[in-house]
């Protein structure tokens, strides 16, 4: 197993992170930010799965109350389509900007009581169909509905076999526009409990939330999990970009 999520990604593989160039320098030179653009298009297939999902993900000051987080990778999708990775709505939703690719790969906490999917989907659109994309995101709030939550990914055995549609609890989406990439994360309880009321990251993350999700930090494991992620495709395109977390 170890051996096989070493190998390129194209072989078997919402929160943002701050968000810019990915060149080295000031990043004010239009084809440098078109050949980065391209660059972070080509990692589907040209990056080794470790450095876009990380075997150990520390998140210093990434859980409640600004605890730290530990994640450990449990499992690594085949890069494939989109057709059964979305709910419908959040399929036609991403319709725009197409779907190249997508990655996709399952993190347990250090408890081993929740489980997370991350997911990169890489489109095929240039940067003005990002650009209208995350607009049409934003104004329209889709990254916070629950009928536009991405599907997780599991398993058939392990921690996380247990996860599917019904026990979705957080979940957070970006869509980037520096790169032709949509970032994703979707939480869950490892014992495979249904959850009623799935919060987006930001309302899951607030210290006065009563919800479960939001009781066991859930939304922090989704936001966490998602802008590490983004900070490590960012290192991919420019390793002397990236600041530690």
């Amino acid at each position: 197993m170890a051996a096989a999520a070493c190998v390129v990604l194209g072989l078997g593989l919402i929160g943002g992170a701050a968000t810019g160039s990915w060149l080295t320098g000031d990043g004010t030179d239009g084809d440098g930010r078109r050949n980065a653009f391209a660059a972070a298009g080509d990692l589907w297939h040209s990056s080794p799965v470790d450095k876009l999902f990380p075997p150990t993900v520390r998140g210093e000051g990434a859980g409640p109350g600004g605890s730290d987080r530990v994640w450990t990778r449990v499992a690594v999708a085949p890069d494939s389509g989109c057709k059964k990775a979305f709910d419908p709505l959040l399929r036609k939703a991403l319709a725009p900007v197409g779907c190249l690719r997508l990655l996709r790969a399952t993190y347990t906490d250090a408890t081993r009581s929740h489980v997370t999917t991350v997911g990169l989907l890489f489109t095929k659109a240039d940067s003005a169909a990002m650009a209208a994309l995350r607009t049409r995101f934003e104004k329209q709030g889709l990254d916070r509905r629950r009928d536009l939550m991405p599907r997780p990914y599991a398993p058939v055995d392990g921690a996380a076999a247990g996860f599917g549609d019904g026990q979705r609890a957080s979940w957070t989406l970006s869509v980037l526009t520096d790169a032709p990439v949509v970032v994703y994360a979707v939480s869950g309880f490892a014992d495979g409990r249904t959850v009623g009321e799935p919060l987006p990251a930001e309302d899951a993350m607030k210290a006065d939330s009563t919800k479960s999700p939001a009781q066991a930090g859930l939304g922090h494991d989704a936001r966490g999990l998602a802008d590490r992620v983004e900070r490590s495709l960012r290192k991919s395109v420019d390793p002397a970009g990236e600041e530690p977390s």
